[in-house]
C-alpha cells in the first residue's frame, strides 16, 4: 500500500503508459521505429524505477546497520645507551 503514495512509482507508470501509447500509435500507423521506440521506453522506464528502488533499499538498509570497530595499539620504546 506503501507504494501507491510513491511519487517514483506514479512517474514509472505515466511514463510506462505513456510509451505504450507510443507503441500503439507505432503500430496504428504502421511504423515500426515508433513501435520499438515505445516498446524500449517502456522497458527503460521500469528498469529505471528498480535501479531507484534498489538503491534507496541499500541506503536505506546501510544507514540502519552499525558497526562497532575496536583498535588496539601497542607502543614500544626502544632503550637509548647512553
Amino acid at each position: 500500500m506503501e507504494k501507491l503514495k510513491s511519487r517514483k512509482f506514479w512517474i514509472c507508470v505515466a511514463a510506462a503508459l505513456a510509451s505504450l501509447g507510443t507503441s500503439v500509435a507505432g503500430i496504428a500507423s504502421s511504423n515500426e521505429l515508433i513501435t520499438t521506440a515505445g516498446l524500449v521506453c517502456t522497458v527503460l522506464s521500469t528498469a529505471i524505477y528498480a535501479f531507484c528502488e534498489a538503491w534507496v533499499d541499500a541506503s536505506s538498509a546501510s544507514a540502519t546497520t552499525t558497526s562497532k570497530v575496536t583498535t588496539t595499539t601497542t607502543v614500544t620504546q626502544k632503550e637509548v645507551q647512553k
